[in-house]
């Protein structure tokens, strides 16, 4: 994974002012676009496609600098259709457009070079176990919420605070199959996993396939397949979200494994009554790498 995500950010300063082929790269590496784009948002920090913009900035910052073309020239030559698209995508990174920046020589702000390097750390082992699981559900209630990567969400807090008491209960006593108890479920995550970025967030809880739904629940189909669960404890949500990163940082570059598309789930094992610490386990679809 290391070595194909290095490859990837090779394949960004060859082709930088050009469409980038990451689904061709992918094959040719024997992994998956989807892949090989959460495993670089989440080691990089940083979407794909923004580490391309940044880096596509930082050259054209030279470019501008130097002076010796019209704006509009540098603009096409790094796939831009007009000076304005141009100077929002100039300014959004540097701060400054490129006329003041040509004028002034500066402020710059550069992206290096991105190289990704495994750190073996191994002091703390994490807390895997891998199912295989036939088709099941996943129904109660569904919402648009933005990504957001640390810390509560608001609006996911909101969605589940307006619902009814009761209605927990009524979830509860529908699950029947692993995952078990009320689950927080997140799907349509887009690849490169963009902060603020839109998904689907249901809570809810897992049934067997032939089990009947009641007509006022939303319902995501989970195909049959094999999932890596993790299991976390200590502050919530902190301890999740940090146990969410190391999947990425520590076991997917060490585990002959890759993430496939599907929903993540997040079930809680035992909880304090505020909420202030949890034993979770984190849920995500996997495949042989």
């Amino acid at each position: 994974m290391i070595s194909a995500l290095n490859q990837l950010v090779d394949l960004v300063e060859e082709h930088l002012t050009e469409e980038l082929d990451v689904h061709g790269l992918a094959g040719a590496l024997g992994t998956t676009e989807y892949h090989l784009r959460r495993m670089f948002s989440s080691l990089a920090g940083m979407p794909l496609s923004e580490y391309v913009r940044r880096r596509r900035m930082t050259v054209a910052a030279g470019d501008v600098v130097r002076g010796e073309e019209d704006l509009l020239s540098i603009a096409v030559r790094h796939g831009y259709g007009s000076t304005e698209a141009f100077g929002r995508a100039f300014r959004a990174v540097h701060g400054a457009g490129p006329g003041d920046v040509r004028r002034a020589g500066g402020p710059l702000r550069t992206q290096p070079q991105l190289r990704f390097r495994l750190t073996v750390e191994g002091s703390s082992p994490m807390d895997t176990r891998l199912i295989e699981r036939p088709a099941f559900r996943l129904v109660g209630h569904a919402a648009r919420v933005p990504l957001i990567h640390q810390g509560v969400n608001p609006h996911i807090q909101q969605h589940i605070a307006a619902l009814p008491q009761e209605e927990h209960g009524r979830l509860k006593a529908l699950s029947d199959t692993e995952p078990g108890g009320l689950l927080q479920v997140c799907d349509d995550v887009a690849p490169d996993g963009t902060e603020g970025s839109e998904l689907t967030y249901l809570h809810g809880v897992a049934v067997s396939r032939d089990t009947p739904v009641p007509a006022d629940l939303d319902v995501i189909e989970v195909p049959a397949g094999t999932w890596a669960a993790f299991r976390s404890a200590g502050p919530h949500p902190q301890a999740l979200q940090t146990t969410w990163a190391a999947t990425a940082t520590e076991w997917f570059p060490s585990n002959p494994w890759r993430l496939r598309p599907g929903p993540s789930i997040v079930t809680v094992l035992e909880r304090a009554d505020d909420f202030s610490t949890a034993t979770c386990e984190l849920w995500l679809p996997v495949e042989p790498a």
